[in-house]
Parts: structure tokens; sequence; C-alpha cells
């Protein structure tokens, strides 16, 4: 065959491959057996073999195949794809309703109501119609390029019908039989199981090998419209169905409202229908139709304020109760632990869930052996919720917590008031490791680089018996390099942030010293207070009562702790090794200039653009204080969205009421 009749029939066998993809993979109504679309496969790669020059980057010759790549680069998404904020009751779905009206000052809404998939959310760029990269949504700003990974999807047109410039966002997932029949596949080898459908498609996806994401049989759902230029449209169903003409694969099950009541109505059918599906759903996602009012209404910093994700009602599942496990904390509290007969639950495989202390295990009257209900706690924390006691046979057992600690073999004690058993030994190994683990955390002196399992290698290869020997491991470095998986950037980057460490501000200390009942609000009023952890060291329990947020157990806490000799000889290695001892945030004595200067601040409800503990700080910085009460000497309450009886007991007592928007204004944002 001739270059030019070759050039001719590779057009013709692309456009038929194509248009029975589509079909198959898109539409589900195949016109050809599987044979005949090898067929046509086999011969389109016969021709390019024979005239290599012709491949083209949308060649469906090119879905699978690639060499692996050495790793994924980095994708800064030109619009950011924020996260939904969450309705986890008809009530919550109402109230948005009521919030969306308010903000386009009672205009008539519609709502576009689909199927929240449970998978990967990607993004998918196309110049001049051809698919040019694929990203995940990573932080929502960066992503990672795992476009090779994606052209292995036949759902994923690489060309569309129309040549224009778009990038599109969707969900990737794995349907539940091919999830099945992958896991099916592992146990034959010995291989690990993947927990559920939404995590083999993230690990698929981001294999670095093109070759085994083509092997999982994953597909996507296009849901939306980041960037578009050469086509105009107005609203949310006008761009689903500009979606579905250029070629993609959007999810038949979704409604357009007017009615909020229809719209919760048609939810509730759905949770009752979910199972039935070929792939997994956690939700439903609720959008404002209207571009023009989505645009009106606008965004808070993580999340668009005329959309919301609908979260279904945890799932139970019942089990068997198979043993009781205890762990000690760095507080030296026994913590017990439910081993449970492996159960699926909201899409992952259950094993264990928390029992907290004694008292709970009593209270429920569990014994080993009894059939228990489990259900996740906001579908993430696993928890034991009613026991079966209809269906004990006389095999089960009661459950004794121990008398001695697990990890050192020390009694435990039980303090006064209090459910917990302790180990009170300091030099119990599980009070170490969990003590540093602490002390690096986020929250307190945030080592980037050191985890839990980089911190328990260290500890048990005897590098550091404390957290003063974290900033003299410089001191080991050849001893650093011969641990698992710390090769030579590893170590330099690990010891650099132990470096930085150093200059954070005295409250993340003191927070990360772990001193019990202090935590990160009271180490930061210490800090403001004494202003240097000598003075502190040196206080009386009179000038700790003193302090507002001090009461006598925390005060009786922090002089015991610094009473113990090995915490002086902690402190001056600390001191000897260059750790900062002072204070750097705003001092309110010397800032009465500041907006909150000696104002006494109550935060209630739930910001959307910071945490708690972020609020608080920004507060502080702005000369106020925090309490957690509402009464006559609060001088300001910031209100969140779901504020609730701090905020009707402020307007009872006529107490300054701002919301977030004001808050945000008055930090200069």
């Amino acid at each position: 065959m001739d270059r030019l009749t070759a050039e001719r029939r590779i057009a013709e066998l692309r456009e038929q491959i194509e248009y029975h993809n589509r079909l198959y993979y898109v539409e589900d109504r195949p016109e050809i057996t599987d044979q005949e679309y090898d067929q046509l496969m086999r011969e389109l790669q016969d021709l390019e073999d024979l005239y290599p020059d012709l491949i083209t980057p949308d060649s469906p010759t090119q879905r699978v195949g690639g060499e692996p790549l050495p790793y994924f680069t980095k994708v800064e998404h030109k619009v950011p794809m924020l996260s939904l904020g969450n309705a986890f009751t008809e009530q919550d779905v109402r109230d948005f309703d009521r919030r969306v009206r308010q903000g386009v000052g009672g205009q008539p809404v519609r709502y576009v109501c689909e199927l929240k998939i449970d998978g990967l959310a990607i993004s998918l760029r196309y110049e001049n119609g051809l698919f040019v990269q694929g990203a995940t949504r990573g932080d929502g700003t960066t992503g990672e390029d795992i476009t090779q990974n994606l052209k292995t999807i036949r759902s994923i047109p690489l060309r569309l019908r129309k040549p224009l410039t778009i990038e599109v966002r969707g969900e990737a997932f794995m349907p539940k039989q091919a999830f099945e029949k992958l896991n099916q596949e592992r146990a034959a080898k010995g291989e690990p199981l993947f927990a559920n459908p939404r995590n083999s498609a993230a690990g698929s996806l981001r294999q670095l090998d093109p070759k085994i994401a083509a092997s999982r049989s994953l597909d996507t759902f296009i849901y939306g419209i980041g960037e578009l230029e050469g086509e105009t449209v107005s609203s949310h169903s006008e761009g689903l169905a500009l979606l579905e003409q250029l070629g993609f694969k959007v999810n038949p099950e979704r409604r357009v409202f007017d009615d909020i009541e229809e719209l919760i109505r048609f939810i509730d059918s759905w949770a009752q229908k979910r199972p039935t599906l070929p792939y997994e759903i956690d939700g439903m996602v609720i959008k404002v139709d209207s571009y023009a009012q989505q645009q009106e209404l606008g965004f808070t910093a993580k999340s668009p304020r005329w959309a919301v994700a609908y979260k279904f009602p945890a799932e139970e599942a019942i089990t068997i109760l198979e043993g009781i496990e205890v762990s000690v904390g760095r507080t030296g509290a026994v913590t017990p632990t439910a081993l449970l007969k492996p159960v699926s639950l909201a899409g992952t495989t259950v094993k264990r869930a928390s029992l907290h202390n004694e008292e709970i295990i009593r209270e429920k009257g569990l014994l080993l052996g009894d059939h228990v209900v489990v259900k996740k706690a906001g579908d993430i924390i696993p928890e034991i919720v009613a026991v079966l006691p209809e269906r004990r046979t006389g095999a089960e057992r009661p459950f004794h917590m121990p008398t001695h600690c697990p990890e050192c073999g020390s009694k435990l004690i039980r303090f006064e008031e209090e459910v917990a058993l302790r180990c009170i030994n300091p030099d119990c190994p599980a009070l170490i490791r969990e003590g540093i683990i602490h002390f690096v955390s986020r929250p307190a002196m945030n080592i980037e680089g050191l985890g839990e399992k980089v911190v328990a290698q260290l500890y048990e290869q005897g590098l550091i018996a404390s957290v003063a020997d974290l900033y003299y491991l410089h001191q080991r470095r050849d001893e650093l390099l011969n641990l698992e998986r710390m090769g030579e950037k590893s170590v330099d980057n690990l010891l650099q942030a132990i470096e930085a460490s150093k200059q954070n501000s005295l409250e993340r200390l003191i927070f990360g010293l772990g001193i019990r009942l202090v935590g990160a609000k009271a180490a930061r009023v210490l800090a403001e207070e004494f202003g240097h952890l000598d003075a502190l060291r040196e206080a009386t329990r009179e000038q700790l009562m003193a302090i507002d947020e001090i009461g006598p157990k925390m005060a009786d806490s922090i002089l015991a702790y610094f009473a113990l000799p090995q915490v002086a000889e902690l402190i001056e290695r600390l001191r000897a090794a260059g750790v900062n001892f002072s204070y750097k945030g705003v001092r309110v004595e010397a800032g009465d200039h500041l907006p909150l200067a000696g104002k006494t601040v109550v935060l209630t409800g739930t910001l959307s653009t910071m945490t708690r503990q972020e609020a608080e700080q920004k507060i502080a910085q702005l000369g106020g204080k925090t309490t957690g009460s509402v009464s006559k000497k609060t001088d300001l309450l910031i209100a969140g969205e779901k504020a609730g009886s701090k905020l009707e007991k402020a307007e009872k007592l006529g107490i300054e009421v701002i919301d977030e928007a004001a808050f945000l204004r008055l930090l200069g944002q």
C-alpha cells in the first residue's frame, strides 16, 4: 500500500475506532463485536508500524503504551479546583437554599442535582480539540500531570467533536465489577488487596507505568467546565449538554429543580437506590444552574457558595468483636481498640474501631466474641454503636483492662476523677516515642519530614531518646544515612527542618513539651503572659492562677512538670542547642493601638476560610484574647455558619456580633 492510500485508510480507521469507542464506553450500546473491533485496531497498528511518521497523539493506538515515567511533574490549575462544602441533613440542604436565595436578592433559583461519584477528581485540557494534558486535583491549586495514564481511559476522548480549547473537570473511578476482578487477581498473586474502588482508582492513576493504569479498566464522568474558548454557555445544565456534544461521558442521572423540597425527595430516592449502581457514590452534588447567579454568589477561600455536596448518612454493618488491644499515648493514657472481623463499610474494609476507655466497654456491655454494629463517624472513624446480645452463644467472654503497662510493665494508675488508666513511668518507651511525635507535629514545633514512622525508626535505632536529641542529630549524620529510605537529600532536608524549628515562637515549644492539660491555646496564653520560658518556670501558683484561662488543675500540672529534675535537664539541653525560648508574637501591652487590644472574643459556628486555631491566633495578633463561653465580660462574638446558642446569648446581652466577612476585613483581607 502506498503512502497516500495508507494515510487515507489510517484516517478512516481512526474515525471508525473512535466512533465505536464512544458507543461502547460512553453510550453503552456497541454495534460491533469485540473481535471486529480488534481487527480494526490491528489494521491501524500495522499501517502505523509501516508509516510511523503518520502516528499522531490522538491516534487510538496511543492510548496504551509509552515508557514508565521517572516521576510526575506538577501542574498549576489556571482556575482553582475548589472542594465543596458539605451538607449532612435535609435541613442543611434547606439552609443552603436559604443562603443562596438571600445571596441573589430573592431572585428565582434553579438547581442541578447530580450523583457524587466516589473517585479521583481530574482536570482535562484540550487545545483546538486535541487532548494535551490531564492532572489530578492535588491541593486545588497544584496537581500532578497524569496525562499518559488518563489517555488509557477509553471514555476520555483524545480529540473532541469540535476544535475547542477547553479545560474540563470530572471524576475518574473504578467500576465495582472491575474492582472485584482486580482484587481477585491480586489475591491469586498473594498481593495486598485494595480497600475500596476509590483507593484503587487513585492508586492506578498514580502509577508511573501507564501500562498498569491501562490494565485497571478505569472510567470517567465529566461534570464541569473550568475554562472555555470559542463557545458560550450561560448555565451549568447547558455546559453539561455541551460536554456531551463534544464527546465526553456525562452522568445521565441528573435533574434540574426549581423547588428545594422536590430536590430533597430526589436525594432520598438515591439514598435507597445507590447499591444498584455499577459504581460507588457517596452523596449528591447540588449546584446553582445559572452562571450569572454563580458569579454573584462567589466563593469562600475553600469552596463555592453556589454548590454543596450532600453526604449520605454513614453506613452500618454487623461484625464480630474478635479482640481488644491497648496502646499507650504520650500522656500515659491507656486506650483500648476493638479488633473486628473484617467487614466492608462505606467503601472500606474495617478491621479496628476506637473504644476510647474502659468505661465505654462497660457501658456498651461488650464481650469478646460479641456480634456488634459498626458505623463510621462522619464516614471516617469506625466506632461500635451497639452490641447484639440476642446473638450470643455462651462462648463470649469478658475483657479486663491490664493492670500493668503493656510497653514497660509499670503498674498502671487512675487519677482521681479520671476514667483513663495511665502509665506514669517517665522512661516508658511509649511515652517517650509518642511525646516526640507530639513535639514535632504541625501545631507544635512543625518539623517536616518527622512523621510517626521516622520518629519510631530513630527511637528504635537509639538515635533519639528525648526531644532534645533531635537537635543533636546533625552530629550523627552518617548514622542517619544508614537508615531505611534515608538518602543524602532526605537527611539534609530533615536536618534543615530541625534547624529551622529552633526559631519558633515560645508558644510552639510550650505546647510541644506536652505538659498535661496544656493545649495549644493555653500555651499561647502562657507564652504571651510570661514572654520567656525561664519566667514561666519560675512562676508561682498565684501568678498562674491570676491568668483567666489557667485553672487550679492546669496550674498544678505546670508546677509539677517544671519541678521534675529530668525536665530541667531537658530544658538546658534545648538551650545549649540554640532553641528559642522567647515569645515572638504580638504583646497586647505593647499593642494598645491594635483593633482588639484588651478585648475578650468568642468564636462560634464554622469559619470557611480558616480553622478555629488559626482564627484564635489571628485574634491574638490583633491584641484580643479568646474564651469559650459568652458572658457579660465578652466584648465581641465572631459568628460563622451554623452559629447556635452562643449567638443567641450574645444578642440577648447586647454584645457586638460580626460575621466572617467582617472579621476578614478586620484582618485587612
